[in-house]
């Protein structure tokens, strides 16, 4: 297999991608979504654009998710029941995600040990390099999404293809964070503020 990464500035711009890929027949088990919530949008219980509707029910999963999250907070023994649905989590480092699927389970089990080792290491340990597991943990830490998918090597072309729309390139976006001082993931870093993801979105000219 085969793992496919790609970072989005905002959650709907993930949604569709995410929606995308199980159209074109990838299955929801080797799909995951990890969406920054530090701005509250799961919480408000927005209408953005984009949804997930994991169980096929007509009802986007984060609405279903609230109270399971509610209830799961950062707790590891909530495991199962955020992989029923979209649930929330609180992580150091990276502050409070919404998150459903795989890798945020392998990630979510490390959780003792630090979350930001949890995800970083569990990108790393299916194949993402360590430079851009860091970009890509930063990314959620500054408000956005990452949706990853484990293909067949057929597949993986098709997958890249689908996720490449309006996803972040990560090594130019790491290169300008770089400019900035920024160096690797720090989970002991300030959560960013919802503030501060606003002003972010705001320079890479994107709206939830």
């Amino acid at each position: 297999m085969i793992t496919v990464t790609r970072l989005y500035d905002n959650y709907p711009i993930a949604a569709r991608a995410y929606n995308e890929l199980e159209r074109a027949g990838f299955s929801t088990n080797d799909i995951s979504i990890v969406a920054s919530n530090g701005d509250g949008w799961f919480e408000k219980g927005a209408t953005e654009p984009g949804r997930i509707d994991r169980d096929g029910d007509g009802v986007d999963d984060r609405n279903e998710g609230a109270a399971k999250g509610a209830e799961i907070g950062g707790a590891v023994g909530g495991i199962a029941g955020l992989l029923a649905g979209l649930g929330l989590l609180a992580i150091p480092g990276l502050g409070p995600v919404v998150a459903a699927g795989w890798l945020a389970s392998t990630a979510a089990l490390a959780f003792t040990g630090g979350a930001a080792g949890g995800l970083i290491g569990s990108l790393t340990q299916h194949g993402v390099s360590e430079d851009d597991a860091n970009a890509y943990a930063e990314g959620v830490r500054r408000g956005g999404t990452l949706v990853t998918a484990r293909v067949n090597e057929a597949d993986a072309a098709r997958a890249e293809a689908i996720l490449n729309h309006s996803a972040v390139d990560i090594r130019a976006r790491r290169a300008q964070w770089q400019g900035s001082g920024w160096n690797r993931f720090d989970p002991n870093a300030p959560v960013y503020t919802a503030d501060e993801i606003r002003r972010d979105r705001e320079v890479y000219g994107t709206r939830m």
